[in-house]
Order: C-alpha cells, then structure tokens, then sequence
C-alpha cells in the first residue's frame, strides 16, 4: 500500500470581429494610445470617428435610434452571457442593437469583454487589468480586482498592454454598454491566438471569478467575404451550432464549412476561441436556453455591396426557472456519497484515531452501507484547531473505502513525518476532512490542469508530490506558484519541473466534506 502524505497549503466574453478591420474599408486612425490623468491611466478610444461617430451627441443619438427600432422576443429568464458582432456601426449596430436590447435597463456589477486580437499575435490571453476605458460618451472603469483574479487563474493569462491600444472589437460594444447599462466596471479580455486550449483556460477562469452580478459577452463577426448566398447558408450552420450550446459541435461546423472550400471565404467566425470560451462559460453557470435574436450581414446594410460580405448574429444565453447556483446543484447531483454516508465516515475516522491513539488497535466496525463498500482511493486530514495536524491518503482503488478511510485516519495521526504522533491529550481538539478521489488520469501537458477543480500528481524517476483540489483555495496561490509548491515542496524536484515535457502529471477530483 503506498501512502502519499499532503500539504494543505489550496465572464461576460465579447468575442471580437468588425467588417471594418477585417476589411480595411474603414480607415482606424491612430489613437488609442494610453495616457495618465493624475494617478489612473486611461485608454482613450482607438477607433472613434471611424466605427463609430467620435462626437458625443451623435453617438449617443445613433444607438438610441438603433435600441428603439431593435425587436426582440419576450425573455424568460436571467441573461447570462451574449454574443455580439464588432464592425463598424453602418454595417453592424443594428444587429449589435438586438444583442444589447436584451440588457436594458439591466444591472450587472462587472462586463467582461473577450474577443480576438485583430492587431497582434501573441501566445495566450491578455486581460486588461488597470485604469479606464474611454469613449465620446465617458470613462469605464476597469475592475482591476476581478481582473487580477483571471490573472491569477492560469500562466496563460496576462497583462500585454499593446494588444489592446489599437484594438476595435471589444471598444465598439462600450457605447451601447454606457447606453443600456449606466455603470458598471470593465474587464477587457483578448485571446492572442487560436490555440485550442485556450477556451477551456478562460472558461474555467471565468466560472471560477464571476459571480452572479457578471455578464460575460462574446465579440466575433461571421462569414469574411463569401458572396451574400453563401455566406447566409454558412452562418446560419453556425449558429444553429452556437444555438445548441456545444462549443464541440460549434469547433465541427466550422472545420465541415472550410472543408467545403466556400468561395472568398477568409475565415468563418473571427472570435472563434472567444465564443467557445462564453459557449462553455455559459454551460457552467447554468443558461440552459440559447436564442438567436437577429442576423444579418452587410449585404443587407449595404445592398450594393453583396459579393464579399461579412455575417453578425446577436445571441443571448439564458438561465430559466429557478436554478441559482447550477452549477453547484449539477455537482450535488453527482455527489456518490449523501450526507448520511458522509456521516458516517467522518464519525469512523474519529473514532479509529481515538480508539488507536488509546489502545494502539483500530475499533471493531461492521459496514451495512453498500456504498462504502466500494474499492475507492481517499485523504483523510487531520487539524487541530484549524491548522493542519497530519494529511494521508492512497490512490489506488483497492480496498473498500471504509476501511481506506481507517487506514489513512490511522496513517495521518501517527506516520506523517512532518509531524508528531497524535497523542490522547490532542484528541479532543481534532477535526477530520475525508476527500474521496476519482481514479488518477495522465494529461500530456500542464495546460490540460483545471485548477482549482484538479487535485495534481507530479512524478519524475522515483520523485513524486501530490496536492489535493482545495489546495488552490485555501492558498490563494496563483496556478503556478501552486505547481511551483507541488514540485519543489511535495516532490522534491526543481520548482519549474512541471514545465518539462518527461515529468508525467496526473489529474484527479476529490469530493471533499469535514466535521462542522
């Protein structure tokens, strides 16, 4: 039996795309560049004059006009996140209209816009993390707290200030923002590549940080350049993906449509990675309806032009009937133990640390419950007045869990080397945590982890070190100074070791419950 001890040391997406930018028919001029005002740097508009009208009045008049005349459906329901087209104003605010009409007069804390860099390429995620956003109709702050926290989440995640001085995709959403939300705080996110794994990193940063008062849009424009017909048929398949909510089957559509070799087609959907990142956002926090409120594309707001067009849809994710925190109601679902068998655990570590601290055997205990039963690896932890005391626990699925949960009650109070043997005197100022652990399964690189939803196992030659998933929260470590901690604290092996492609990562989930 190999015994491991442990340390307890635990999205609005805008996704991005405008007809102008992609199509160079509108000239950007160059602004954008960020300035100081006193102590807080602000980010003036890049694209101001050009996408959208630069006066205020003018501005402020033309998406007023563009709400007023956007009808949609009725909405039952709490909105979640959206999708939102990002060309310029004449080619795209009416459809845009249609996505922002589904807020109005809504209140959400924090907007966090994600969409795709147009103007540089770059490994990873870039949020904007400090200052202002500005537009002719006023500042808006960036929620530097919530920012700092996507940071946190992942090393893919970080501050690159130059992705985001020219960029247009996630600024032209802000006026109808100011229109129909009033205040609200920023976090402006743009993917810096379209490397698969990086809609599951923001994802899961996202579900992580944002709570109830967040909305999370996605900026992305359709079709880029197919004639009128073909790009309604194409963007339409895509869509009808996003609309079934499977960012797996949006990832197949877009793969069958450019196999298909569509004529002077460029690219199916600009903020692809973007809105994979909201569709999966979305899934975890509970929208369980998906409407598509409007599409069009530029053909039909220039009629004239109708040989190379670009796709915008409006879509709005929905959460009906009463299901706050879904997600955590999915995850009870799953639970494989209930509270009455969770008792019973906690009580027989108790009492197996008590009866060998005193007698130096385990007690007696017959198991009537089938579930315990079960061949199932397990933690037991042990603290003393809420600082850990001792923390064992076995992988391998062996043994039914009741007696793994004696064994490792036994082995945390008297053979963790880190500390000394519980003695009688301590018994009384114990408390118990039990994590019972899904089967260890190898990922082939670090940015398949999903932290803080992960337990890690790190092996390299006979080395290796384990943290358990709660590791992350009870920490407050960022994911790589947690990786850093298993490697070189746990496993003995350089602190960046977890980065090299021969040490083997294992994954796994606990479900975790301890004595109130």
């Amino acid at each position: 039996m190999k015994k491991r001890p442990c340390s307890k040391v635990l999205v609005l997406a805008l996704m991005t795309m405008s007809l102008g930018a992609c199509a160079a028919k509108e000239q950007v001029p160059k602004t954008g560049c960020p300035s100081t005002e006193g102590d807080v740097p602000v980010r003036p508009p890049a694209v101001a004059g050009a996408f959208y009208p630069g006066d205020p009045a003018e501005l402020g008049a033309m998406v007023d006009s563009m709400l007023a005349g956007a009808r949609i459906p009725e909405l039952k329901g709490r909105v979640r996140a959206l999708i939102a087209p990002h060309a310029g104003y004449v080619y795209s605010g009416s459809v845009a209209a249609h996505t922002f009409k589904a807020i109005e007069g809504a209140q959400f804390k924090t907007v966090v816009l994600v969409g795709a860099s147009h103007r540089e390429g770059y490994p990873g995620i870039s949020v904007y993390s400090r200052g202002q956003f500005r537009t002719p109709l006023g500042d808006v702050p960036i929620d530097a707290e919530f920012a700092q926290k996507l940071i946190a989440a992942s090393p893919l995640i970080y501050f690159r200030e130059s992705a985001h001085v020219a960029e247009h995709s996630l600024e032209v959403q802000l006026p109808f923002l100011q229109r129909v939300l009033g205040d609200f705080k920023l976090v402006p996110v743009l993917l810096g590549d379209r490397a698969p794994e990086l809609s599951r990193v923001l994802a899961d940063a996202l579900v992580a940080t944002a709570g109830e008062d967040v909305l999370v849009i996605a900026s992305t424009d359709l079709s880029h350049y197919p004639a009128y017909d073909d790009a309604n048929v194409a963007d339409r398949q895509t869509l009808q993906a996003v609309v079934s909510g499977d960012a797996d089957a949006l990832d197949r559509t877009i793969r069958q449509l450019e196999h298909m070799r569509i004529p002077d087609m460029a690219t199916l959907m600009c903020g692809e990675a973007a809105t994979k990142a909201v569709m999966m956002y979305a899934k975890a926090v509970g929208a369980n309806r998906i409407e598509l409120l409007k599409y069009a594309n530029s053909g039909d707001a220039m009629p004239g032009g109708r040989k190379g067009v670009v796709g915008y849809g409006a879509v709005v994710f929905l959460e009906e009937g009463d299901t706050p925190g879904k997600e955590k109601a999915v995850e009870e679902e799953k639970r494989l133990l209930g509270d009455e068998e969770r008792e019973v655990l906690l009580k027989l570590a108790r009492d197996t640390v008590e009866t060998y601290v005193k007698t130096g055997k385990a007690p007696e205990f017959k198991n009537t419950i089938p579930v315990l039963e079960q061949p199932l690896g397990a933690f037991v932890t042990i603290r003393k007045n809420g600082q850990l005391r001792g923390c064992i626990g076995r992988f391998e699925p062996d043994l039914p869990l009741y007696r793994v949960v004696m064994e490792m009650a036994i082995a945390a109070a008297t053979q963790d080397h880190r500390f000394p043997r519980v003695t009688e005197a301590e018994l009384g100022q114990l408390g118990y945590e039990i994590s019972v652990l899904s089967p260890l399964q190898r990922v082939k690189s670090w940015r398949e982890i999903r932290y803080g939803r992960h337990g890690v196992q790190v092996s390299k030659g006979l080395r290796r070190g384990v943290f358990l998933p709660q590791v992350a929260e009870e920490t407050g470590w960022n994911f790589e100074t947690f990786m850093d901690n298993l490697c070189a604290g746990k496993a003995g092996l350089p602190r960046d070791a977890w980065k090299d492609p021969s040490t083997q990562l294992q994954v796994f989930t606990a479900e975790v419950f301890h004595e109130e």
